[in-house]
């Protein structure tokens, strides 16, 4: 079967893989390239072959190494819920409430729902990040939520491009409702305080090269 490495999937039996170069498949299940090279010449983990004989992995081999039982087909279907601060708990409540009113009327049989407080800029967060790594390996086949800001602030075309990648769909009920303009405004301050402090490194840095200029004629 042929491969298209520019295109980061392989195509193999009719299933879309995700494709992994050596050393990003080393990061994530824990070992170095040196290891994978040598599982190679062992036989224990033979990776796939480009046209131009580069070694490649896929998701089935994450579950061959970490002796993990590949999910089936069918995936969970989950609901994510965020607010960004513990005083919106009343938010995030009514937002959970909306949901579940929301899959109800669309006959949907959530599996699991997950709620969290953090920041839309900050894609760090416990539940968030333990959320894509179960869509990479194909737990998950659909991601509800109320409105794309509830994922992420900004950034929110890659991760759906990155879950449709592993077969998830992520569904946006699109309650602008939900999306507390508070939210908004706080991390639009929080950017300006970003951009604001760098510029203030710049400058101070800019003084400091001309006094080294002046004193270094």
């Amino acid at each position: 079967m042929q491969t298209y490495l520019n295109l980061s999937i392989i195509l193999q039996n009719r299933q879309i893989l995700y494709i992994y170069k050596p050393k990003e498949f080393a990061k994530k299940i824990g070992v170095s390239v040196s290891t994978l090279r040598r599982w190679d010449r062992e036989k224990r983990l033979v990776p796939l072959r480009t046209e131009t004989n580069h070694r490649v992995y896929t998701d089935d081999d994450i579950f061959k190494v970490l002796n993990l039982e590949k999910p089936s087909n069918q995936g969970k279907i989950v609901v994510y819920c965020r607010v960004s601060s513990h005083a919106q708990k009343d938010d995030l409540q009514s937002q959970i409430e909306a949901m579940q009113t929301f899959c109800l009327a669309q006959g949907i049989a959530v599996d699991e729902w997950h709620s969290e407080i953090g920041g839309g800029l900050n894609f760090n967060r416990k539940i968030f990040l333990s959320l894509m790594d179960r869509i990479e390996i194909g737990e998950i086949k659909s991601l509800y939520i109320a409105h794309k800001d509830r994922l992420v602030r900004f950034g929110f075309d890659y991760f759906e491009r990155m879950a449709k990648r592993h077969n998830c769909q992520i569904i946006v009920a699109n309650q602008e409702k939900l999306s507390p303009q508070q939210e908004l405004v706080e991390d639009m301050l929080a950017i300006i305080h970003s951009f604001s402090s760098r510029l203030y490194g710049l400058r101070k840095y800019k003084k400091q090269v001309k006094q080294i200029i002046k004193e270094n004629p």
